[in-house]
């Protein structure tokens, strides 16, 4: 199983960026995509999840600005951020897992910059 992530860049605060991700392989078994992130000296911490039936789950610091979206026939998971602000500087992690935790799957991470 491997996913591939796009669409991380530099923006200025304000902008807008739209990643997206998508997951392939024989033997892939996921009910929900998300998006992690980790700045420098943080934790990794959940931006964005998607599940299969379209529930969606949001931190707090991105609701009304970040959107995600889901193609299930694809295997594609999508992150519109919108007025990005500096505090959203990270490397973005897509990740696709099963409800029943057996698959849990990462993406290599995109880099995400917001200068003020």
């Amino acid at each position: 199983v491997q996913l591939q992530a796009f669409g991380g860049g530099l923006v200025q605060a304000g902008g807008s960026l739209r990643l997206s991700c998508a997951a392939s392989g024989s033997r892939l078994r996921v009910n929900t995509m998300g998006w992690h992130r980790q700045a420098p000296g943080k934790q990794r911490e959940l931006v964005a999840e998607i599940t299969n039936g379209g529930n969606t789950n949001y931190r707090d610091s991105v609701k009304g600005r970040f959107t995600i979206s889901r193609d299930n026939a694809k295997n594609t998971v999508y992150l519109q951020m919108n007025s990005l602000k500096p505090e959203d500087t990270a490397v973005y992690y897509c990740n696709a897992r099963s409800n029943n935790g057996l698959n849990n799957y990462w993406g290599q991470g995109t880099q995400v910059t917001v200068s003020s």
